[in-house]
């Protein structure tokens, strides 16, 4: 069994400066999960108490069924993966994956039936016998992966593995790390600052912020169903975009967004009941550029039309991006790239309420 629990955890610097501020975290065997959040939201920190790299301040942390705290890390059965490889040039890919386990004085037949399954695992049959410096980013990456597998830990932990390969090479490894995943199947814990990462890689998704757990959820949670302003705007790319309003009356007897005197919104029925005790209040509207669409009379007739000023157009291929200012609050559109929208020209817009989000002003909590 691999469960992984942090309890309460707590990491305090000198000068009372706490990096982690009292987590809660249930993680089930075989599950795959990743903390994201910016630089400095604590979730290094965190992946390196589990490990053992970094002494915890308060609370507990449990694998498979056992606190660890004063265990070390060579003794806490975890493999982990890191941002610049740790390879040692001097040896082949074969040496530098058997390494730890010839440290642990296996026999030479276990150590070569386990790194040559790591290395079909991961295609890297060929350059078993090639230097590090012999190889390419992405190839040196896998052979980092290798060195894992072939333990057979009871946990993976990866700090932001991707981060020093370009963006296409992001891609593959990406999908070859979920497909190693779904082979050994071993309860994995990642860290990345890189929202796509988190949500095309994970079962579920941990946001963090200044040392909080902000929200827990599958990546289908985090995107459509966000606690809080900052996940809405955090999970999501283009982000979300949040324009101030004020809940009002609507037209027979309903209610409406009203963002300025000439963009008021009406509320779909369906969250009347919802939305119903903040009328009155002045709050932030939550839309993702994606439910922001040009208006054509024969597509959505019932929906609100509301003519903005283009400021900036972007065409990405099989999606344009359209940037524009309402109240001084920019607001982005994704749109169909057959679009004739041209920066200082009007363009009808409409939006699809039925995705919209509500947040508190002040708090910024999705009611």
């Amino acid at each position: 069994m691999a469960e992984v629990s942090c309890r309460k955890v707590v990491k305090e610097y000198e000068g009372g400066v706490q990096a982690v501020k009292g987590i809660d975290l249930e993680i089930s065997d075989h599950e795959f999960v990743v903390l994201v959040g910016p630089s400095g939201c604590g979730k290094s920190t965190t992946l390196r108490m589990i490990a053992g790299l970094e002494e915890i301040s308060g609370g507990e942390i449990w694998i498979g069924g056992d606190v660890v705290n004063d265990v070390p890390p060579r003794d806490r059965d975890i493999a982990m993966v890191f941002q610049n490889y740790a390879l040692y040039p001097h040896m082949s890919v074969f040496d530098n994956m058997a390494f730890g386990l010839k440290l642990r004085k296996f026999p030479k037949d276990e150590i070569k039936r386990r790194v040559d399954e790591a290395a079909r695992i991961l295609d890297i049959g060929p350059l078993l016998e090639r230097k590090p410096r012999a190889l390419s980013g992405g190839q040196r990456q896998r052979v980092a992966m290798g060195r894992a597998i072939v333990r057979n830990p009871k946990v993976f932990l990866f700090d932001e593995p991707l981060s020093n390969l370009d963006a296409k090479l992001r891609v593959q490894m990406r999908t070859e790390i979920k497909k190693v995943h779904q082979t050994v199947k071993t309860t994995t814990i990642y860290v990345t600052h890189d929202q796509i990462e988190a949500m095309t890689l994970a079962d579920r998704v941990v946001v963090m912020n200044h040392g909080v757990i902000e929200q827990v959820g599958s990546p289908h949670d985090v995107y459509h169903h966000p606690k809080t302003r900052f996940v809405a705007g955090f999970i999501g790319s283009p982000a979300m975009n949040f324009i101030p309003c004020r809940v009002t009356d609507g037209t027979n007897g309903g209610l409406a967004i009203k963002v300025t005197d000439q963009i008021v919104l009406p509320v779909p029925p369906q969250r009347m009941d919802r939305y119903g005790k903040y009328k009155g209040r002045e709050m932030v509207l939550g839309l993702r550029p994606e439910h922001l669409f040009e208006y054509h009379e024969q597509g959505k007739p019932n929906w609100s039309r509301v003519d903005l000023l283009t400021d900036v157009v972007e065409p990405m291929g099989m999606e344009t991006m359209v940037h524009f200012f309402v109240e001084g609050t920019p607001v982005c559109a994704r749109v169909d790239p057959s679009t004739h929208a041209e920066p200082g020209e009007m363009l009808p817009l409409t939006a699809d309420l039925n995705q919209m989000h509500l947040m508190e002003k002040d708090s910024g909590v999705v009611v």
